[in-house]
């Protein structure tokens, strides 16, 4: 697949939200400050300035999978979120596998010297650029 522009990820989650994106050849993720929020609509507002910004061409979602591949509960949050996403713009969102991207972004983040327990914001930034790069990766 042949990308132009620039792709947004998303790690969705009920308080904050890990945000990448990429360059404009599809080839890097680059964490962004994740979102911090209270409401949806705040959380919307703050991903528009993105789109914006950056002029995204796609979005790409985490989907937090069971380790067996099935949808629980915090999947069927993201499927409304992104409902929600797909009504708001007219780029592409696509829904993008994540398991083990916390896990591996906590491990990366103890593994520099920090406490993952003190660093949330840097572990959902860190599981975006994860979530993207493997993205991107599939694309080649």
């Amino acid at each position: 697949m042949l990308c132009q522009g620039r792709l947004l990820a998303i790690d969705y989650g009920q308080k904050r939200i890990g945000v990448a994106v990429s360059d404009p050849t599809c080839t890097i993720a680059q964490g962004l400050p994740t979102i911090v929020y209270k409401s949806l609509p705040e959380a919307l507002e703050k991903i528009d300035k993105l789109v914006e910004e950056y002029q995204i061409q796609l979005v790409v979602v985490g989907m937090p999978l069971t380790m067996n591949g099935e949808v629980g509960s915090a999947a069927r949050k993201v499927e409304v979120f992104v409902g929600f996403l797909k009504k708001r713009y007219s780029v592409p969102v696509v829904l993008w596998d994540e398991r083990l991207t916390s896990v591996v972004a906590a491990k990366t983040i103890r593994e520099s010297g920090k406490s993952p327990s003190r660093n949330k914001s840097k572990i959902d930034e860190l599981a975006a650029r994860l979530i993207l790069q493997n993205y991107l990766d599939g694309l080649t």
